[in-house]
């Protein structure tokens, strides 16, 4: 049991350590075959990833029923900032909305918790977010999903313990 556990602690690292899967949606997503193989996944898969047809809140989930945050054969229960370090997900600027709320959110939370309890919490998704997905996005795109995005915790969807109003 306790290799067991140790076994799918550095396998999260691993996956942590990865670099996010960020797409052009113009360009097209060149390397993603080869993600897609390795991953094992059906075929059809990229053109569904890159179709919407998988989307989440915050990205495209390559197998929402993997079982990587909950029962395997199940939707994944993870709450949306799981995403941004979860190796199945793909990032669009369709999701740069969402992404920007996201960001949002952090942002709020970091103003309201004790700094040792975000750092706990959210600080390896916000630092993904800021650090790794957004700016791999053209900032014009950024600009134009800001405009639609406002500063509340009613765009996401959060558990009632979660709001920060």
């Amino acid at each position: 049991m306790v290799e067991e556990i140790a076994r799918d602690a550095q396998g999260d690292l691993l996956r942590r350590a990865s670099a996010p899967q960020v797409v052009d949606e113009a360009a097209g997503a060149v390397g993603l075959p080869e993600e897609v193989n390795r991953l094992g996944l059906a075929e059809g898969a990229l053109a569904e990833l890159l179709s919407g047809e998988r989307d989440v809140f915050s990205g495209a989930c390559a197998d929402h029923f993997s079982g990587l945050h909950g029962p395997k054969g199940q939707p994944c229960p993870a709450r949306p900032w799981f995403c941004l370090l979860c190796p199945l997900a793909l990032f669009a600027p369709r999701h740069l909305p969402n992404l920007l709320r996201l960001k949002a959110f952090f942002a709020r939370q970091f103003r309201q918790m004790p700094r040792e309890q975000f750092a706990a919490v959210f600080a390896p998704y916000a630092r993904r977010l800021s650090a790794d997905i957004l700016p791999r996005f053209e900032e014009a795109a950024i600009a134009a999903a800001q405009r639609n995005v406002g500063d509340e915790d009613t765009e996401l969807p959060l558990r009632a313990e979660e709001t920060t109003t």
